[in-house]
């Protein structure tokens, strides 16, 4: 699985807002506490807003914030409103593909692929990684030293 920058950032921020207890958080604040460039963070946020997962405030007391509880908002949310839907294969949805021949298992792989991503991405929550209380099935997963390799 490769996730982009954005996505990254995205999930970041996001985090970063779950923890946050003194209100909403500038761009800025998110930007520093985070390490991401800040214009590129400024088009995330607004791409998160846009989605659903945030809102914004202008202003001296302005800012942004979760638009529900972190325990409601899943990886898999964040990540489908920044690079939309999951385990595409050149665009395409798996089972929208036409494999022939030898090769026609290959759909039936890359539908195993997006049911296992979702399987995890749907599990955790933003609040999950906030409190670094993650579930059991990823925690069993990262137990494992062939997950490192």
């Amino acid at each position: 699985m490769r996730l982009s920058a954005r996505v990254d950032y995205a999930l970041r921020a996001a985090v970063e807002l779950a923890t946050a207890v003194e209100g909403p958080l500038t761009a800025e604040r998110i930007a520093k506490a985070q390490e991401i460039p800040p214009k590129f963070l400024e088009s995330i946020l607004l791409q998160l807003r846009r989605g659903g997962v945030v809102h914004a405030q202008r202003g001296p007391e302005g800012g942004y914030w979760l638009a529900r509880p972190a325990g409601e908002i899943t990886l898999a949310d964040v990540i489908r409103v920044i690079d939309g839907p999951l385990a595409h294969v050149r665009g395409q949805r798996p089972e929208d593909l036409g494999y022939h021949g030898a090769a026609a298992a290959l759909q039936e792989v890359w539908i195993a692929l997006r049911a296992s991503e979702r399987q995890i991405l749907e599990l955790v929550t933003i609040a999950d990684v906030a409190t670094g209380k993650l579930p059991d099935r990823v925690r069993d997963l990262v137990a494992d030293p062939s997950a490192w390799a």
